[in-house]
């Protein structure tokens, strides 16, 4: 069963929230920014439910703190319809943003979509040693298919460009000479000239 942390202090609200998603999930409430962000530390949550208006600490700051320590899914729920403050949010590291008053059918459809995409990153981040990964499954090159892909979008690249990006990829933090790479990438039979990297890379 998932685990949700709802954070609200409207008890009123918090009431309604346990109420209507308590049968489907494991909840935990915090009634202020302070309790919740003690209770992340030492517990791990497969989605947060945050109010922005919060007592000690804001909605916008444990949004942030909540982003540093992990990659939890984190569902906004305020009475805050600016524009600018859902922009605010998803900035912050908020994946969805929804405005009270609202319909409980809505939030939970909103969670089960978190869920699954979360779920779907999660199948995609698994090890496998003919893909490199990165970003949670939004950089994907196939070694074996010789496919690179961003988003799920296919991107052409030449042989070269392929393996290229794919030392490149396979070594984070390495730092490659313009002769390394020659020697790597490129066959002695064929023309060796530092420029042939450079505009490869470009």
């Amino acid at each position: 069963m998932y685990k949700i942390l709802i954070v609200e202090d409207e008890l009123y609200m918090l009431n309604l929230l346990n109420i209507h998603l308590g049968k489907e999930y494991d909840i935990i409430t915090a009634k202020d920014g302070q309790i919740a962000y003690e209770v992340i530390q030492q517990q791990s949550f497969d989605l947060v439910i945050l109010d922005v208006m919060l007592p000690y600490i804001s909605g916008w700051d444990l949004c942030r703190k909540i982003r540093e320590i992990g990659d939890t899914p984190i569902l906004m729920l305020t009475a805050r319809t600016d524009l600018s403050d859902k922009v605010k949010g998803l900035e912050l590291g908020a994946d969805d943003y929804l405005v009270k008053p609202f319909e409980f059918e809505e939030l939970k459809a909103r969670i089960k979509a978190l869920f699954r995409r979360y779920n779907h990153m999660e199948i995609r981040n698994s090890y496998d040693d003919n893909k490199i990964i990165f970003l949670n499954g939004s950089f994907i090159i196939d070694l074996q298919s010789r496919q690179f892909i961003i988003n799920q979008l296919l991107i052409e690249l030449t042989a070269k460009e392929f393996d290229l990006l794919s030392l490149l990829a396979s070594n984070p933090n390495h730092v490659y000479t313009r002769e390394i790479l020659l020697d790597k990438i490129w066959d002695l039979n064929e023309v060796r000239d530092v420029r042939n990297v450079d505009s490869h890379i470009k």
